[in-house]
């Protein structure tokens, strides 16, 4: 059986990546959704590889019609599939369990986004409140709108909880700009309401608490108001995009 380890390993990762793109649409917890079509497309390719490494490896001869005069071969090749068995672990574990989306340790890593945006003007918020907002848009105007944009306005911001070391809570998101690894933390301080736990999302309905000079450190992070905060499930892509 040690023939087919590579065969069986192709396969199993060209499952997993056909269950997560092409199945179901856990892929948004790794990349952005205009690369689906190169995941299917590999998950394709590596399962068709597996057939055929599978196939080739059932035309080959069996070890036990070698000949058993021949000491002089090299068993060397038998350490690669070996080790392909092994692989098959994760490879199963990634088709059956894949990993959730990154969440509050991720935010953790990375405490804010302050440089380089400069103090400016921003576009006029469209009409009626509450009006939703992404959590980086309402960071962006809280810390650099030169026209005070959200000043009288009711927002609503979704994301997920993430707790400070004084006892504060956050309405957290993470933004990519093309898959998971690059993720950068955007965040809204809640005053007005109990915290739900870590990692809860979350749909906070309140007003901006203006704070600090624009575009300086004691700006960061905006705070909220809150009137309402309503627990909701995790959205199936749950990145803002840069």
């Amino acid at each position: 059986m040690r023939r087919y380890g590579p065969a069986v390993l192709t396969l199993l990762v060209g499952a997993a990546v056909l269950r997560i793109s092409l199945f179901s649409a856990l892929y948004l917890r790794y990349v952005q959704s205009g690369l689906r079509p190169y995941l299917v497309a590999s998950g394709v390719l590596l399962v068709l590889l597996g057939v055929a490494a599978g196939v080739r490896a059932a035309r080959e001869v069996p070890d036990g019609d070698e000949d058993p005069h021949d000491h002089g071969h090299d068993h060397s090749h038998t350490t690669g599939p070996r080790l392909a068995w092994l692989l098959t672990v994760p490879a199963t574990a990634l088709l059956l369990f894949p990993p959730p989306a990154l969440g509050s340790y991720s935010a953790a890593r990375e405490d804010a986004q302050r440089a380089a945006q400069g103090v400016g003007a921003f576009p006029v918020l469209p009409a009626g409140d509450p009006v939703d907002l992404s959590v980086a848009s309402f960071t962006s105007r809280a810390i650099y709108d030169s026209g005070h944009s959200l000043k009288g306005r009711t927002v609503r911001l979704t994301g997920f909880v993430t707790h400070g070391d004084d006892g504060t809570w956050y309405v957290t998101r993470l933004l990519v700009s093309c898959c998971a690894a690059d993720a950068t933390t955007s965040k809204v301080q809640v005053h007005g309401a109990d915290a739900p736990p870590t990692d809860t999302w979350v749909t906070v309905t309140g007003t901006w608490h203006p704070k600090g000079k624009l575009g300086s450190t004691a700006a960061w992070p905006p705070l909220m108001d809150a009137k309402t905060v309503k627990k909701v499930r995790e959205p199936s892509d749950p990145y803002e995009k840069r």
